[in-house]
Formats: C-alpha cells, sequence, structure tokens
C-alpha cells in the first residue's frame, strides 16, 4: 500500500475527515496518499494546507528521510484519530470526551503561529485585516495544520452527522451537510453509481428468477 502519484480524495466536507480519508481504496487496491514523506508534501498541497513555497523551503532544507518520518507520525496520528470518530460518530460529543482527545492537545500546543497586518484588496470595506500565519520551520511542523483540522472538526462539526459511506468496500468518511441528512455514499461518482449499478443487476437477475419460475 505504497504512495501513488494519483489525485488525493475530497469529498468529506471537513477537512479533517479529509485527512483521514487520505487513505482508501478508490479503485481496487487500497492507496495510502502519505505514504512516505514525499507523499506527505503531495497531499499537503492538495488540500491547501500548506503554501507551495513553505513545502518547497523545506524541501530545500531536509533530507527525503526526514519527510518520511514525519509522515509515519502524520499515519500514526490518523490511525488514533480514526478510532475516536469511529467510535463517537452518529452521536454527540460531549466534554467527557476531552480526556481521549489530551494526544490533539499535546500535539497542538507544538504550533508557531503568529498575527500579521495585511492589506485588503481594493474595493474592501476596510483597508487591512489581521491574517494568522503559521511558521514551517522543520518537517514536524507540517503536522500542525492537520491537527488544527482534527480539532476544528471536533469543534465544528456536530457528530451525529459525520458518516462512513455505505459502499461495501468503501471506508471514507464524511460530514453530512445535506437536507435532511440523508446522504449515504461518499460520492455519487464512486460508491453511489456503484449502487445503482448493483441494484440493477440484482432487479434484472430477480426479473428473470421469477419469469423462470413462472414459465
Amino acid at each position: 500500500m505504497d504512495y501513488r502519484p494519483l489525485p488525493a480524495i475530497f469529498v468529506a466536507d471537513a477537512p479533517g475527515l479529509d485527512f483521514l480519508n487520505s487513505v482508501a481504496t478508490p479503485v481496487d487496491e487500497p492507496v495510502d496518499w502519505i505514504g512516505n514523506g514525499e507523499g506527505l508534501l503531495d497531499w499537503l498541497e492538495q488540500a491547501r494546507m500548506v503554501p507551495h513555497e513553505a513545502l518547497e523551503a523545506l524541501r530545500a532544507q531536509f533530507a527525503p528521510t526526514d519527510f518520511d518520518a514525519v509522515a509515519g507520525q502524520a499515519r500514526a496520528l490518523r490511525e488514533w484519530f480514526r478510532a475516536f470518530v469511529h467510535a463517537r460518530r452518529g452521536q454527540p460529543l460531549s466534554a467527557a470526551n476531552l480526556r481521549e482527545l489530551e494526544p490533539l492537545n499535546r500535539l497542538l500546543e507544538r504550533d508557531e503561529q503568529h498575527s500579521e497586518l495585511v492589506a485588503h484588496a481594493s474595493g474592501s470595506e476596510s483597508s487591512f485585516e489581521l491574517r494568522v500565519r503559521r511558521q514551517h520551520k522543520t518537517p514536524e511542523s507540517l503536522l500542525m495544520p492537520i491537527a488544527e483540522a482534527l480539532a476544528k472538526l471536533v469543534c465544528d462539526e456536530d457528530f451525529t452527522h459525520v458518516k462512513a459511506c455505505e459502499g461495501p468496500r468503501c471506508t471514507l468518511l464524511f460530514a453530512d451537510h445535506t437536507r435532511g441528512h440523508a446522504r449515504r455514499w461518499c460520492s455519487m461518482a464512486i460508491c453511489g453509481n456503484r449502487a445503482k449499478v448493483a441494484a440493477h443487476r440484482k432487479r434484472l437477475k430477480d426479473a428473470q428468477a421469477q419469469d423462470g419460475s413462472t414459465g
């Protein structure tokens, strides 16, 4: 299950869940988009979690093995948080869950950020805005935007609407933001169409069996 240069899957409607979906089975074989350091860098850029310039600056300073080590940490973080999500999805979170999330707090403590005044584009009502900039000085800093995405998932999403795709082999998770919260599939293009084809084949088979029994 090595990293492959395929476009990553972003169907979760929540960046924290998209991170959990960085390992999946889009066709027949499982793909891990953060299977090594280069995969992690590529996924972070596709997810728009780290600017291209920051990634290139880190590439110029550190060896591939340094990023491989951080990718291993990212995979461990992913599987730990996946277990938390699967245990809690479909039900509201409460303050009692904070103890389980302590590893995430410990990771967030390592973040380096600063605020910066920037000029608005012309036509804005205000001339300036305050933006938060993250410093990426080491490969380990690449874990910080991921940790932030996981923390925002816990804070901003209603876990009663966090779901797993109903596809038989699918492992993708998503936040159901649809009206009526009736979403069943990671996407209609992936598992939704597969389910339609399977249902159609079953109807044909049942109809043929019915014709045979009455013939």
